[in-house]
């Protein structure tokens, strides 16, 4: 005669199943985080700053102005501070089901964005835009070309740096997604 389980007794592997759901969906968030992110810096080195760079630099600093001024927002700021957030507990449940090459990469890749993306752009281009916001745009080309001259090229230097670690973030988010 065949029992049937307790109605207390959870089916067998339900908690397995929801700790392998919980680790890919985590996978998920922490590769669309990542590629965010690494799109919005990408986007910034093959348009943004050639752009401003081609532009009237009186132009290019106002409109540097304006953009740093609107990109702390509840749409930027997931990606931004998110990212790091999401590879750490895609890397705690990926070690969770096992499978520690996965963990691994969420954690290096949480690490790397974390020190690259968030460390770096807080100790260097936030203080380069504080710096230019507080620039009254002179009314001189000679004088605006200067300023925008000694603040782009440092500016690109930086975000192509941080856009190189973001992208071996988004690599990292990806390979552990497969390695789930």
């Amino acid at each position: 005669m065949m029992s049937l389980p307790s109605a207390y007794e959870a089916p067998p592997r339900s908690f397995e199943h929801a700790t392998q759901f919980a680790a890919r969906f985590a996978a998920l968030c922490a590769l669309i985080s990542s590629g965010a992110i690494f799109g919005f810096f990408y986007a910034w080195i093959c348009s943004t700053m050639w752009g401003l760079d081609a532009a009237d630099p009186r132009v290019a600093i106002e409109a540097m102005q304006a953009m740093n001024a609107s990109v702390r927002n509840a749409v930027f700021a997931p990606a931004f501070f998110g990212t790091p957030v999401f590879m750490a507990i895609a890397a705690i449940f990926a070690w969770r089901v096992n499978t520690g090459s996965a963990a691994l990469a969420f954690g290096l890749g949480g690490l790397i964005y974390a020190v690259g993306g968030i460390v770096l752009t807080m100790s260097i281009n936030v203080p380069m835009n504080e710096a230019l916001a507080g620039i009254v745009v002179p009314t001189d080309v000679t004088a605006a070309q200067d300023i925008w001259t000694a603040y782009s090229g440092d500016w690109q230097m930086y975000n192509i740096i941080r856009t190189v670690f973001s992208g071996i973030t988004l690599a990292l988010a990806g390979v552990g997604l497969m390695k789930l």
